[in-house]
């Protein structure tokens, strides 16, 4: 089951993000990300295949500053659970980062 999580305020987002993920471990999942935009309006993308903590690790070395964010665990139903397919998706152009529970079968039409 995907769990999503977001926050918008005056505090760091990185820490009440992990921290609400680490809240929908229970529910099972196979891969974890985590979308933050920092105080030069820069949008960073980091996610792992695996567990919440995984991705800390993955995020020590990282820019993980920032008011303003979204995170999500994902449970494979299509596509294979890695990199590619954890979630957030992010465009071409590096400046939307998006999270989705479900499936997108139009995603050739949108895209």
């Amino acid at each position: 089951m995907c769990g999503i999580i977001g926050y918008v305020g005056k505090r760091e987002a990185y820490p009440i993000l992990i921290d609400g993920l680490k809240r929908l471990e229970y529910r099972g999942y196979d891969s974890a990300g985590i979308a933050l935009i920092n105080a030069k309006q820069k949008l960073s993308v980091h996610k792992t295949k695996g567990k919440v903590g995984q991705l800390e690790a993955y995020c020590a070395e990282r820019d993980t500053t920032g008011t303003i964010g979204i995170a999500h665990t994902r449970w494979e139903t299509h596509g294979q659970p890695d990199h590619l397919n954890a979630h957030p998706h992010c465009s071409d152009s590096g400046r939307l980062a998006l999270i989705h529970n479900g499936i997108i079968e139009l995603y050739a039409v949108i895209k």
